[in-house]
């Protein structure tokens, strides 16, 4: 159940605010539509309600704020316009994210693609998608979480025919099995024949709240609409007429409304009538039609897939239970009432709710995925963009080391690592940074995690579980670089050319370390400016712009005395550690002593205190 107490817009600067103290429920087993022409306040009316803008009054969900609900996405499906996930991914995949993300098994995307009749497409990619097919993806994601509520915003617009048949069954099905279901419609007749309550809105304010049957026989009657010159006379004549045939064989009544211009409406008459009244006064008509109300039943398009349907009736949430069953009993007029998954009949009286709240609210944060790990672990590796750069690093590398090792000798780790003087990074570093700028910057472009609210929540367990991740590529991208590098200058040039066997942990940590801390820089970059460019601004920046600063400040000898220091903390320790421990802090130490490892490190340290400095100041107080 839905109650929506009082709710009002924060009105901007010399304007009425969009939603003006609307007050409605939406029961369960019972579908609610909001009803309202463009710009009447209906989208406002759900972004208030799911807190995803700032506003007054109260949006309760089976008596509980959403703030006070564990996990939003397990109990309330959204739909606010168009899938934006990306092209390049498939529909499982997607799902399959989305499902870490609200911390429901995998295998639940697979049930909701055969829910709304996507399985047999669960591999195709999201940019080949139809209008109809993306709206059945969207539908399927509301459903992910197996909720007690869906909230839909127009989710038949510019929707064929018969997939609209569709939506509108499987909706009906769902409210069947106790849902509560809340969507937003323009189309009185489509509003009428979906929902069981409709409730009227313009200009943010509630007009009526009506159940279907009663709207449809107040808004949805059969009228000749009539276009005249001579309007305002006709309609006299009309409505003379009616009253004097009335008064003599009580026939039904008339209604006349004259709706501006030159165009009125009449109830409770015919074109024939209508027309004959005109011609026997002289009124000129340029156009005489009858409006219906309801085209009458569409065939609905059961798959989108082209695959048979098994179940015989239009597919609903499967989680739910069994919806032939549903359906049936909903067509059955002696079938109880549904109840609402609390006990309470759906029929029965409201609940009380507490009085509104008359101060402005700030926005909820994102919620953020309830498995990062494994939320990320499916971001990387569903598209292909990963594993292009990865394959351009790597053949970059092994050209650069070719066409260096021909030119003359260098240390082993520019070798290596097909890092020439002129180059400001290695070209696996910069690989690397490109994927971590990249985990933030396809995060903020297709905003798979809030996309009602068009930004990326900084969570410090998503920062930890990205962090993870593109450490990960960054350490295998350095690794197989140097090993394809070496095998492959070896088998060319012979073992002269590859210095490996003297100071190999130095060049393997070198090159590591150095595309380790790129790719973070990329990634906190890219987090911190919500931009992929800007984070791989910011890893050129260290190489061009900070490694020269320091170079200065470290070429002095007191800099320096950082390299005696395994030496001397061995000679004052108590208990002496092995001696091959020497050469890997030594080796570690070497590299911090030079300017790109203080220049990364400084990098990487002012970087993440923003983004920790950003989370925190994110957060509602």
């Amino acid at each position: 159940m839905i109650q929506a107490i009082g709710l009002t817009s924060v009105p901007r600067r010399n304007q009425p605010p969009a939603v003006d103290d609307l007050t409605f429920e939406a029961r369960p087993g019972r579908v609610t539509a909001l009803l309202g022409a463009p710009g009447a306040g209906k989208t406002a009316a759900l972004r208030l309600i799911l807190r995803l803008d700032p506003g007054r009054g109260v949006a309760l969900f089976r008596g509980r704020a959403l703030d006070r609900i564990p996990h939003p996405t397990r109990e309330i499906g959204v739909l606010l316009g168009d899938v934006p996930g990306h092209p390049a991914r498939t529909a499982r995949g997607h799902l399959r994210m989305l499902s870490a993300a609200a911390g429901v098994p995998a295998e639940r995307a697979d049930e909701v693609l055969d829910v709304v009749g996507l399985s047999g497409l669960a591999d195709q990619r999201l940019g080949d998608f139809s209008l109809g097919m993306d709206r059945r993806l969207g539908l399927a994601a509301a459903l992910l979480g197996d909720p007690h509520t869906l909230v839909l915003d127009e989710p038949a617009h510019d929707l064929s025919p018969r997939e609209t048949a569709w939506l509108h069954g499987l909706l009906r099905g769902y409210a069947a099995q106790g849902g509560a279901v809340l969507v937003t419609s323009r189309d009185p007749i489509e509003a009428a024949r979906l929902a069981d309550q409709v409730v009227t809105i313009d200009h943010g304010r509630l007009i009526a709240d009506q159940e279907a049957a009663v709207f449809a026989g107040s808004r949805l009657r059969p009228r000749v609409a009539v276009q005249s010159p001579l309007a305002n006379r006709l309609a006299h004549v009309l409505a003379a007429e009616a009253d004097t045939a009335r008064d003599e064989v009580g026939a039904p009544p008339v209604e006349v409304v004259h709706e501006g211009g030159s165009r009125i409406c009449v109830y409770g008459s015919s074109c024939a009538a209508v027309g004959e009244a005109a011609y026997r006064h002289g009124i000129l008509v340029h156009r005489l039609v009858e409006e219906v109300a309801d085209t009458g039943p569409v065939m609905p398009l059961p798959r989108a897939d082209g695959r048979r349907d098994t179940r015989g009736t239009t597919p609903g949430p499967e989680a739910t239970g069994d919806v032939s069953e549903a359906l049936e009993s909903m067509n059955d007029p002696s079938a109880e009432p549904p109840a609402d998954p609390s006990g309470e009949p759906s029929t029965g009286p409201a609940p009380s709710a507490p009085d509104a709240v008359t101060r402005p609210r700030p926005p909820l944060p994102a919620p953020g995925p309830a498995w990062p790990l494994r939320y990320e672990l499916y971001r990387a590796m569903g598209v292909r963009t990963g594993w292009t750069v990865a394959a351009l690093a790597l053949t970059a590398a092994l050209l650069t080391s070719v066409l260096l090792a021909r030119a003359g000798a260098l240390p082993a780790l520019r070798l290596l690592t097909g890092w020439p003087v002129w180059l400001p990074l290695p070209p696996a570093a910069f690989g690397a940074g490109l994927l971590g700028a990249l985990a933030f910057g396809q995060e903020f472009r297709y905003p798979a995690l809030a996309p009602d609210q068009g930004t990326v929540p900084r969570r410090l367990s998503l920062l930890g579980a990205k962090l993870a991740v593109t450490a990960a590529a960054a350490l295998v991208l350095a690794l197989a670089s140097i090993a394809l590098d070496a095998a492959v200058l070896r088998l060319l040039f012979g073992g002269s050319v590859t210095p490996l066997a003297v100071g190999w942990a130095a060049t393997l940590a070198g090159g590591a370390g150095l595309t380790l801390g790129c790719a973070w820089a990329g990634l906190l970059a890219a987090g911190l400016f919500r931009s992929t460019a800007l984070g791989l601004v910011a890893v050129l920046a260290v190489p061009t712009v900070v490694v020269p600063v320091l170079g200065g400040v470290l070429s002095r000898p007191a800099a320096r005395s950082l390299i005696g220091l395994p030496e001397r903390l061995r000679s004052a320790a108590v208990v002496q550690w092995p001696s091959g421990l020497d050469q890997g802090v030594s080796a570690a130490l070497r590299l911090m002593s030079q300017p790109i490892g203080w220049a990364l490190a400084l990098c990487l340290a002012g970087l993440l205190g923003a983004y920790v400095l950003t989370v925190f100041r994110g957060r509602p107080r």
